[in-house]
């Protein structure tokens, strides 16, 4: 989800501040309706591939050309890489080799060594792409995300550009200030983030270790965050399988700790979070997403983060799309895609 502080300032703006912040903005465009026809069109990828990679052994969907241009597409909390089931088909048409992993935690991604720390902090899953990047024998890709995944991409763009030939982040800029996060916001604004701080917590944590808590919780959360996307219990029963990953508790849990500075980080990735504190900008080619029905989304049609994208870059507003927004609009997203890589 966005980050916290971000959130709250640009709750605060005046609609005077955020008509001027608009103002001259190049590459943003208003508004747009998505009647999204792909939407449901998937239910499964072909047979998923394994890779060792880092401290992984890396799950993961693959479609199209061996030879086409590369786009990773990751995805965000609480879902898998069925939010895009129909968004890669779309890409794979257009010559690109999609990649479709499974982050730390999810699915058939599994730690090579029971010693490992399961650590959610963001240089590490970020790391963890890199370490596929490697493995796969990619140089550079197109990278596309929402949520977890946009931080992810937004960290790789930020530190590792050479890697990145431009980027789709959903919601902008989410690199995690931890320092910032420490301050209370508006009781409304903690109000959205719920879940996190009930995580911070050991009845959190044990919810999250219980299946049947755990299903309940993050069905709660699809609902909430995506209050106009009319999904089955199917649709949702194929993502909540990923769940059951013998490490996805602790990675949730320590995810969102960490964030909030109740939990440690390694030191291995002080480097680069010392780094990322620094909120460095992104100067590869981005188009950013924002979903209109997604209650994290911030006012302002972008301008709460344009000044952190200094390359050539876009954005567009996504109208009744919530939080899952690669699943619920995919040829808007893989329009972005292709877009981005275009800029």
């Amino acid at each position: 989800m966005i980050d916290r502080r971000t959130f709250s300032k640009a709750m605060g703006m005046g609609t005077g501040a955020l008509a001027a912040s608009l103002t001259g903005m190049q590459g943003v465009s208003s508004a747009v309706p998505t009647s999204d026809t792909s939407a449901g069109t998937h239910t499964s990828f072909p047979e998923l591939k394994q890779v060792k990679a880092g401290v992984l052994n890396v799950g993961y969907a693959e479609l199209g050309p061996a030879h086409g241009p590369v786009v990773l597409c990751l995805h965000g909390w609480p879902y898998d890489i069925h939010s895009y089931v129909d968004v890669a088909p779309l890409l794979a048409a257009e010559g690109y080799r999609v990649i479709v992993p499974y982050l730390r935690g999810h699915g058939t991604t599994r730690f090579l060594s029971d010693r490992t720390f399961r650590n959610g902090q963001q240089s590490a899953i970020a790391l963890d792409i890199i370490a596929l990047m490697d493995a796969l024998k990619i140089h550079k890709a197109v990278i596309a995300g929402f949520d977890w995944g946009s931080r992810t991409g937004d960290i790789l763009a930020a530190l590792w550009p050479e890697r990145v030939k431009a980027l789709v982040s959903v919601s902008g800029y989410l690199v995690t200030d931890r320092k910032a996060q420490l301050e209370p916001l508006p009781a409304a604004a903690e109000h959205t983030w719920w879940y996190q701080f009930y995580f911070a917590t050991e009845r959190g944590k044990k919810a999250m270790e219980d299946r049947d808590h755990r299903l309940q919780l993050t069905r709660l959360v699809w609902d909430l965050v995506s209050p106009t996307w009319n999904f089955d219990d199917a649709t949702f029963a194929r993502t909540a399988a990923a769940f059951d990953n013998p490490d996805y508790a602790a990675i949730v849990i320590h995810n969102y700790r960490w964030r909030l500075s109740v939990a440690d980080g390694e030191r291995r990735y002080d480097r680069y979070e010392e780094k990322l504190a620094t909120g460095p900008a992104i100067a590869v080619p981005t188009i950013t997403l924002d979903p209109e029905k997604d209650p994290f989304t911030l006012p302002g049609n972008g301008s709460a983060y344009r000044d952190k994208f200094t390359g050539r870059y876009g954005h567009r507003t996504l109208t009744g799309i919530g939080h899952n927004l690669p699943q619920e609009a995919p040829a808007a997203f893989a329009r972005a895609v292709l877009d981005a890589d275009r800029l």
